[in-house]
Parts: structure tokens; sequence; C-alpha cells
């Protein structure tokens, strides 16, 4: 895989095919918001810090394994949710939840899906998968998208609160490109029995007109106002309730303020998080967040971390200042685009094994090796060229 440079994004980007929903396809994948400034401050936070190899460790029984509310999974990572697979792929999110059940990794499946929560389910198996729910502005809805969750094996929620609406994306804006108004991200929706009693209301056959349906759907959980703190009480008690008091998890975290809102309010876990620089241009590094929630809340709450993650080191930098768990997102996304299932079980397979290597060779047996310790920070001011991103 050979990266390219996006005017914008500075990214890897999937070989053109020159069909235009391919192309759309790849903007969707590589934009970020702005001038792609928190994008650069991502990667940039992870060239600061670097590892401190150890010597002479017997590493000959390492081990990447470790857990994840009460899942032993193979590795400290998992499959950030990614809304709209099938833009890359026809096999859309069931090959990548299936592989991720292979590799006994941690799938997270998007409010914004191009496949149904039921046939995600059976993709995965017995596989460990948790639900991402972008709220939609109708309880009802909630209740039935949770429901549906629960009874399908999805046993923690995670909350996505940075991305009510999306940030500006220069390329997507420039063509056009948001794939929600084609026909495309709304098969949670298609498939909800609530959901197309509105859609029967509101003068639309789901299963006729599945581009206004898709428009409707889109409208009903993005668009519209954003929720506040006062409505968490609620829907934690609702996903507690159905699902028996399962973890409650928020995503989008990039504040100590806001992550100490989170303990008080007795959420589970949170996810350090600037979307990968997809809303908020010039916003902190997540990884410098990350650092600072860490050290104030970490030892009460379960801290989970993404954004700008491009190999097992990155993983590495993560656990050691402070999380507990990596998700992976543009990575899988890219193999999924270029050779789907078999793409997707390439990329995941490769950090699988970077992550294995590294240990390996830098004197680490384990997960619980990792931290402030193993890590040297260059504060100094320096300049990152375009080949190190």
């Amino acid at each position: 895989m050979t990266p390219e440079t996006n005017r914008n994004s500075n990214f890897y980007r999937p070989p053109k095919t020159g069909r235009k929903s391919q192309r759309e396809a790849e903007y969707y994948a590589s934009s970020n918001a702005g001038m792609s400034n928190t994008h650069l401050a991502n990667r940039q936070a992870f060239y600061r810090h670097r590892l401190i190899p150890n010597q002479l460790i017997d590493t000959n029984n390492r081990s990447t394994k470790t857990t994840i509310f009460n899942h032993s999974v193979s590795a400290p990572i998992g499959f950030a949710p990614i809304g709209i697979n099938k833009i890359y792929n026809p096999a859309g999110e069931a090959a990548v939840s299936k592989v991720a059940s292979e590799l006994n990794l941690p799938y997270c499946l998007s409010t914004a899906g191009s496949t149904s929560i039921e046939k995600v389910a059976s993709a995965n198996g017995a596989g460990t998968r948790f639900f991402q729910l972008y709220m939609p502005h109708d309880d009802e809805l909630t209740v039935s998208l949770l429901t549906r969750a629960w009874e399908n094996g999805f046993d923690a929620l995670i909350l996505t609160t940075d991305t009510w609406q999306l940030g500006w994306r220069h390329d997507d804006v420039a063509s056009s490109n948001y794939a929600f108004y084609r026909g495309f991200g709304a098969d949670l929706g298609l498939s909800d029995p609530v959901f197309r009693r509105r859609c029967v209301a509101d003068g639309i056959d789901p299963d006729v007109d599945v581009v206004a349906a898709s428009t409707k759907w889109i409208d009903s959980v993005w668009h519209g106002r954003a929720w506040s703190w006062e409505k968490i009480p609620w829907l934690m008690e609702t996903w507690r309730g159905i699902s028996g008091g399962r973890p409650f998890v928020i995503k989008g975290i990039q504040s100590v303020g806001d992550a100490r809102r989170c303990v008080e309010l007795g959420v589970e876990g949170i996810v350090v998080s600037n979307h990968a620089g997809r809303q908020v241009d010039g916003a902190v590094a997540s990884l410098d967040a990350l650092e600072r929630i860490a050290e104030a809340v970490g030892e009460r709450i379960y801290v989970m971390f993404d954004s700008g993650v491009r190999g097992a080191s990155d993983v590495v930098k993560a656990l050691a200042l402070g999380a507990r768990f990596v998700f992976i997102g543009r990575l899988w996304i890219w193999g999924l685009s270029i050779q789907g299932e078999d793409g997707v079980r390439h990329v995941m397979k490769s950090l699988l094994a970077d992550l294995d290597i590294l240990m390996g060779v830098a004197g680490f047996n384990g997960v619980e090796d990792f931290n402030r310790d193993i890590l040297e920070s260059d504060s100094k001011n320096y300049t990152l060229m375009q080949k190190n991103l």
C-alpha cells in the first residue's frame, strides 16, 4: 500500500479506480475538518513521544492478550465504529465484524452503518461486539435500537457525543459527497419497526423510496439539535434497564472537565477521541488530551482511546499514557476499500503482528508493561515533515 497526499488531509488514499463512487469513498475516508490541523496535531503528538526499549529481557513467552468489560480478547485493540461501510465494499459491516470475531477483537457497530444490527451480529457470531449510538431525537426509536442491539449480543453501549452534525470537510463539500442522501447508511433504520412506522406516517415507503427514507433516517439521528448532559441519566438508565446493567461509555471526550463529569454521573468508560480530526479543526491532539485525562481520572473510570493511530508503536504509546484500550479506524477501512474482507483481515493481522514483534524486540512481555516510564517525550519545537505522517 502506497501513501498519497491529499491537498487537505495528508493521508493514505486507496488507489484511484476512475469510478465516481470510489472517488467519493476515498474523499469520505480521508477528509478532515477545515485545514486538517487537528489530524496533523494527532500525528505530531505521537511523534513527540518516543519509546525506550529494554534489553536482555526474556520475551519468548510474551502475550498481547487483555480484557475489556470482562471479555478476554487477543489484544488491546478494537474496531472503531465507522458508518456506511458499503461505500468502500459491498460486503460492508458484515465482512468487518466477521474478521473481528476471527481475530477475537471487539467490534463496534455504528448507528450510521449500512448493514442491519441483525446481519452484523450473525456475521460476528460469538465475537465481542459493542453498539455505538448516535442518539435519535425520538426516545421510542432510541429504545428500539438499544433493544435490538442487546437482543443481538451487543453488550456495551458507546454514545458518540462529538458528531451531532458533520464538521466542515472541504473535499466532501466541494464534491457534494454525502452518501446518506444517496441511500447509503440507513440500514439500521430501514430494518427498525419504529422508524418504518415513522416513514409511513410521513408518506414514505421505505422499501420503495430508499433515498427518502435514508434522508429521514440521517436527519433523525444527526441533524437538528445537540444533546446536553441532562439527557445522559435517562439514556444510562434506559440502557442498563434493557441490558441488565451492561457498560455505558461516552466517546468523544477531550477535556478533563468532561471526563470528570462522566465519573460523577457513573459512566463506566470513556473514549478519548477527536473523531480523527474530522469534526473540529485546530482542536487538541487526542493523545495530548489522553495524557491529561488519564492523570485526572484514570483510576476511577475505564479510559479508552482513538484518533490518529497508524501502527503498533502508536498503540503502545497510547497505552503507556493511560489508555487501557485503543480503537482503530482508518486502517481497516483502507483494507476494506482495497480488498474487502481479505483486506480487513490482512491489515488487522499485520497490526497484531506488528504489536507482537515490537514487544519482542523492545523488551515487553505484556500490556501491563506499558506505562509512562517507557516513554521519552520531546516538548521542544520541531518541524514534522510530510514524509513522517
